[in-house]
């Protein structure tokens, strides 16, 4: 079993449409409803209660889990002193707490199957400190930092935890930003063109291999900085 949060849609849907054709039983995460669906879990991965109903019933069914893929996660461009109080709060929860807690809630079932591994999503835009998204930059830092540390403490349990950092990608996430800014974005990147979702799904496919099992705590920057 796989979980991804935010498999609905973007990248997330990407991925969770790639496994589901390579034959991974795939749970998805996500506020949205999808009743046709039946191994998708309508949550709000920033309420932590919400997110232990779904972790007791995969338990009560005595799954294991093979990876966690954080996939849910929200951006706002904004300078940092006319970002409002509520959107800091919202970015803070969905992209930092939301990965915290499935990561904690979820922990045990990957425990349980006796490793594994968790994926988690940064961005272009911590390396480069981009102008106008503080918080979103602050909220992906503290990703980073948080899965470094997680991969030391879970190292033991034969599960790795690593971060995938891709530049502009053309889903929901980058509403509001004009094509000039992301043109703007990619001059940062060593590999200087739009990347697509395939682009990110291949480096979820190397990291859920056996082979990558000494890849751990690390942030791959997908187009390079």
């Amino acid at each position: 079993m796989i979980i991804v949060t935010g498999g609905s849609r973007g990248i997330g849907k990407s991925i969770t449409e790639y496994l589901l054709k390579k034959g991974d039983n795939v749970i998805t995460l996500s506020r949205s409803k999808d009743e046709n669906n039946p191994n998708h879990f309508s949550c709000d991965i920033t309420d932590y209660e919400s997110l232990k109903n779904v972790y007791n019933k995969l338990n009560s069914d005595k799954r294991t889990l093979k990876a966690l893929i954080n996939c849910a996660g929200i951006a706002s461009m904004n300078l940092a002193l006319t970002t409002p109080p509520e959107t800091i709060e919202k970015v803070i929860k969905t992209n930092l707490l939301g990965t915290i807690f499935c990561s904690q809630i979820f922990a045990p079932l990957l425990i349980r199957n006796k490793g594994g591994r968790i994926i988690n999503f940064s961005t272009i835009a911590v390396s480069i400190g981009l102008k106008g998204e503080s918080v979103y930059v602050a909220s992906k830092a503290g990703v980073e930092a948080f899965s470094r540390v997680l991969s030391r403490e879970l190292s033991s349990f034969n599960i790795t935890v690593n971060c995938i950092a891709p530049g502009p990608i053309k889903t929901n996430l980058l509403k509001g930003i004009t094509n000039e800014q992301i043109k703007k974005i990619i001059k940062y990147q060593i590999i200087e063109k739009e990347m697509k979702t395939i682009d990110i799904v291949k480096i979820v496919k190397i990291l859920l291999e056996e082979d990558s099992s000494s890849i751990t705590g690390q942030v791959l920057h997908v187009g390079g900085v």
